[in-house]
């Protein structure tokens, strides 16, 4: 998947939109891809993970790694999905199995990405999530994905 330097945005209006957008991005994937996540608790990462996982067709199966650090999927290209909220550090990173993941033919879906910014590789595509003004609307701004255009 080829980067791009500008930024889009979107406005979801539900975890379903979120969702919808999440795969929407999954079916431009080929593999080998880093997707960088940041926003707050509840800000709807996992939402927009449970999207990308639809997309490459494994099913609505992704749920919050959170106690197990990382969960894979596997559809027609394998995800997996880390959350690094408690990783402090670089061998707590080292533990997790991150890097053996990095060149590999997987998509690996990186929440609380911002822990472990200096390990995320050139190119990583980045999706940042923040609420929106209603309840269930989310802002939601893309940097990489050659479809954000």
């Amino acid at each position: 998947m080829g980067c791009s330097d500008k930024a889009k945005s979107f406005t979801t209006r539900s975890a379903s939109e979120t969702q919808a957008l999440g795969a929407a991005l999954a079916e431009q994937l080929a593999g080998g891809e880093v997707i960088a996540f940041t926003g707050g608790m509840g800000a709807g990462k996992t939402a927009f993970t449970r999207g990308l996982a639809i997309g490459l067709g494994a099913g609505d199966v992704a749920s919050s790694p959170t106690f197990a650090i990382v969960n894979e999927y596997t559809g027609r290209l394998i995800l997996e999905h880390f959350d690094m909220y408690r990783i402090d550090g670089w061998e707590d990173l080292y533990s997790t199995g991150f890097f053996d993941y990095l060149d590999t033919d997987r998509v690996l879906a990186v929440e609380w990405s911002e822990n472990i910014e200096s390990a995320l590789p050139e190119g990583t595509i980045r999706v940042d999530i923040r609420p929106g003004n209603a309840e269930n609307e989310r802002q939601i701004t893309i940097n990489g994905w050659k479809g954000a255009r």
